[in-house]
């Protein structure tokens, strides 16, 4: 199983309870599919670099997880269907990814020579 980074990008017009819901049935189908997911993020209303639909804001949601390569396939076709997301990018993570990704969730920053900085409790 190889580790992937999801960024969906959601319509701003949903509520927060359509928007968690949404992120929850991404989340469920890959479960579903022999996926584990290792970390989400719910970044929220976002401002576009660009705009999309004639839309300036956006919904960011972006989540880690471990699967199988052929399950990005049927994900993708999944997300392509429905029509409250804009955008969404799969990426697969390099060990430096998934290093730097668990740092973050741990809150650990490095500074130089890989020494820590500061460690946050969230």
């Amino acid at each position: 199983m190889k580790n992937y980074e999801l960024m969906v990008i959601f319509t701003p017009v949903l509520s927060n309870d359509e928007y968690k819901d949404n992120a929850k049935n991404i989340t469920t189908y890959i479960k579903d599919n022999t996926g584990e997911i290792i970390g989400e993020d719910f970044w929220g209303l976002r401002s576009l670099a660009y705009p999309i639909e004639k839309k300036t804001t956006a919904l960011y949601y972006i989540m880690e997880y471990q699967a199988e390569t052929d399950l990005n396939t049927k994900l993708q076709i999944q997300l392509n269907r429905n029509e409250k997301i804009m955008r969404h990018m799969i990426t697969s993570l390099d060990k430096n990814a998934i290093a730097y990704n668990d740092r973050k969730r741990k809150g650990i920053k490095l500074g130089k020579n890989n020494t820590i900085i500061e460690k946050t409790t969230a």
